[in-house]
């Protein structure tokens, strides 16, 4: 699934069932491990978002900090050779990670091993980068949501004018550096049979053009959703049909992806 959206599986981890995809500067960690990472246990049906790794400057004093703040922290079981990576909880079973070694050595260098003929830096397509992820959160959660990770981590709500891609529903947090957005779902108020846990329902990939890089998914075996007077591919976004279950991508045009390709070597 992840090589038909252009992602190379470049490495694996040391010791557990896990692989390590890239493309570009976007990493994505597959874990079919049973017993999970970091005490977290794997998924045993469809798969799901599991976690997110915010990049930081001290990966210890963040810890700290929104420890003090209040959040839950995770228990880690580190083996040997593995570094021990600071996380909390956060919506429903998934995990945020805090991360500070993510240039010339990074996490990945140490927990895994490269795969044997594999360019380690595959190029991203498009200028395909980490726009965001989408939460779905209960009826009347809004603001407990938007507290939560603006005192915890300082994103800030933008306007309600301000919106990207195809999907424009809730609220959208933007992080202090203003790279990483965090969108907030809640069903409709009428919506009496709303079924869904709160979750991370999906990522959302910036690129620098969205008709070119769902062609290419296209022909790689990506299905979108195409509905003539509803969500559609066009050149703000895209959204793929879900894959492997529920699991759903959205692409996003995103400028910051001309820089971005411009400054890879």
């Amino acid at each position: 699934m992840l090589e038909r959206l252009g992602f190379v599986p470049v490495a694996r981890h040391r010791s557990r069932e896990v692989l390590l995809y890239r493309q570009g500067d976007v990493n994505i960690i597959v874990n079919a491990h049973q017993g999970g990472l970091s005490g977290q246990p794997a998924p045993t049906e469809q798969p799901v978002i599991a976690a997110v790794a915010l990049r930081v400057r001290d990966a210890a004093s963040a810890y700290r900090r929104v420890l003090d703040l209040g959040a839950w922290a995770v228990p880690t079981q580190v083996e040997v050779m593995e570094l021990n990576i600071p996380a909390i909880h956060g919506v429903g079973s998934s995990r945020i990670y805090f991360v500070d070694r993510h240039r010339e050595f990074s996490i990945y260098d140490v927990d895994f091993v490269p795969i044997p003929g594999v360019n380690p830096r595959p190029a991203a397509q498009h200028g395909l980068h980490v726009f965001g992820v989408v939460q779905y959160i209960g009826l009347d959660r809004m603001a407990d949501w938007s507290a939560f990770y603006g005192e915890l981590f300082g994103f800030v709500e933008l306007p309600a004018e301000q919106r990207f891609g195809v999907m424009t529903k809730g609220a959208i947090l933007a992080s202090p550096c203003g790279q990483f957005h965090w969108q907030l779902i809640e069903p409709e108020p009428d919506t009496a049979d709303f079924e869904h846990d709160e979750l991370l329902q999906r990522v959302a990939f910036g690129c620098t053009d969205v008709l070119a890089a769902a062609t290419a998914m296209k022909a790689a075996g990506v299905s979108f959703v195409e509905k003539p007077h509803g969500v559609h591919t066009d050149a703000r976004g895209a959204l793929t049909q879900p894959l492997l279950g529920e699991l759903v991508f959205e692409l996003v045009h995103d400028p910051r992806g001309d820089a971005a390709a411009a400054a890879t070597v």
